[in-house]
């Protein structure tokens, strides 16, 4: 018999830690290779972690509500056959342990790396590329993941509090490194350990609780949100326009065919999944706007994923309409139904979380008619659909009639993005629509 260790897997891009949110089995239970074992919560989504052996739960570590790294250890498992492996690695680390004594390095060298040797160096893309955005020098940051290992939340917070290490910097050691490096020389200075210290001067206001307040946990869910819009706000300088267009045409189309629509399909034509398509077919003709910033470059996207906004109670949920251009507007009411269903399920998986490269929010499910969205970083751009409300609108003849109004509000990233393509891309969706009829747009 052996025993092995089932880590915290990593669900998703950039995803660096998870919350054991209910254990599916108890010690003692035989359980099989790829059988459920947890339920974990990250800052993507929710998912069953599949048990990587077959055997029997010897130990779980990590309790229901506890938020590990990726990584992490949470349970171990008495598995059968594990003996040979076993001895196999200990003649290895045996053969292995007279060459690492021999390359070990003096005392006074061995004490001078921050990060153990085996991560040092090894980091995600997400670091690399926040890392790249900001010039940091990952070589004077502190990681405070597995091993040492630097985190995107490491550098989400030195970001946060403005004291970024930048390369040529003098690295601000802890000061029990320097006394070790430097036992005959002078103490060492009080701002080291300030220095160190600095990714932890962002902390939370503190909030006096008076009886009856009702204090609520902070989900990983709503941390990643936080942690999103702050740096989207932060780095992204956010213009915004809207403009309003007649879609009296599309409503009377819409409600037409609706009820046949909902019998024939078994899900619901909606008026979004026009403002999707009509989104999608501007996009392809200014591809301008489905661009991200990647720093020293702007990276124009091919492939037109479109984002979502669903809410829950607690959270808010982007999927992905993967290849919005190629769908038709069936096909992108029935993503949306598919997606949302999920989304209050529980059952969004990490894939349809992935490679949105324009967002479309629709507030005006819950009567906004008008608003300014943070954008998804890193695209650069959100589009907010309003809500329909008839106003009396004065026509070209002079006249004044009662027409279904809608805005349409886009907030965009100034870097990457400039008015006079903006307000071309909204006069094309706003042509699309104004247009829409039995004739003009067909639905399948």
């Amino acid at each position: 018999m052996a025993i092995e260790k089932i880590t915290m897997p990593q669900l998703g891009e950039s995803v660096t830690e998870g919350t054991i949110s209910k254990w599916l089995v108890s010690v003692g239970d035989k359980v099989n290779k790829y059988d459920p074992i947890a339920e974990v919560m990250t800052d993507k989504v929710n998912a069953e972690i599949p048990s990587s052996f077959t055997g029997v739960i010897k130990e779980i570590i990590a309790q229901e509500g506890e938020t590990l790294p990726v990584g992490a250890v949470i349970c171990t498992m008495e598995t059968e056959g594990g003996e040979v492996a076993a001895a196999e690695a200990t003649e290895t680390k045996q053969e292995e342990a007279p060459k690492a004594e021999a390359a070990a390095p003096a005392p006074a060298q061995a004490a001078a790396p921050k990060k153990p040797a085996g991560e040092k160096g090894r980091y995600s893309p997400a670091v690399l590329r926040l890392a790249q955005e900001h010039n940091i020098d990952l070589e004077q940051v502190q990681g405070t993941g597995m091993g040492g290992r630097i985190t995107r939340k490491d550098l989400l917070k030195l970001i946060e509090s403005g004291n970024i290490p930048t390369p040529g910097q003098k690295p601000a050691a802890p000061a029990q490194e320097q006394a070790a490096v430097q036992p005959a020389q002078e103490a060492p200075k009080a701002e080291a350990p300030v220095a160190a210290a600095a990714p932890k001067q962002a902390t939370a206001p503190s909030v006096p609780v008076q009886p009856g307040d009702v204090e609520i946990p902070v989900t990983p869910v709503r941390k990643a949100i936080a942690a999103n819009m702050i740096r989207s706000k932060h780095e992204a300088p956010h213009a915004w326009t809207m403009v309003e267009v007649d879609v009296t045409n599309l409503v009377a189309y819409r409600d037409s065919i609706k009820d046949e629509f909902k019998k024939r399909e078994g899900f619901n034509l909606t008026y979004f999944a026009f403002f999707v398509k009509a989104v999608a077919q501007a996009l392809k003709e200014f591809p301008q706007i489905n661009s991200m910033w990647a720093g020293d470059k702007i990276v124009q996207k091919k492939d037109i994923n479109l984002s979502i906004a669903v809410a829950t109670d607690d959270a808010l949920f982007v999927p992905v309409i993967k290849n919005a251009d190629e769908k038709t507007i069936k096909g992108i009411a029935r993503e949306i139904a598919d997606l949302a269903a999920k989304v209050r399920a529980g059952k969004l998986r990490p894939e349809d979380m992935q490679g949105g490269t324009f967002t479309v929010n629709n507030t005006g499910s819950f009567g906004s008619v008008q608003s300014m969205g943070i954008i998804n970083y890193p695209q650069a751009a959100i589009l907010q659909v309003e809500a329909i409300v008839k106003r009396p609108v004065v026509m070209s003849n002079g006249m004044i009639a009662v027409r279904d109004m809608v805005n349409l509000c886009l907030s965009l990233d100034h870097r990457v993005l400039d008015g006079l393509i903006c307000g071309r891309f909204l006069a094309r969706v706003k042509e699309i629509l104004e247009n829409t009829s039995k004739e003009n747009t067909p639905i399948y």
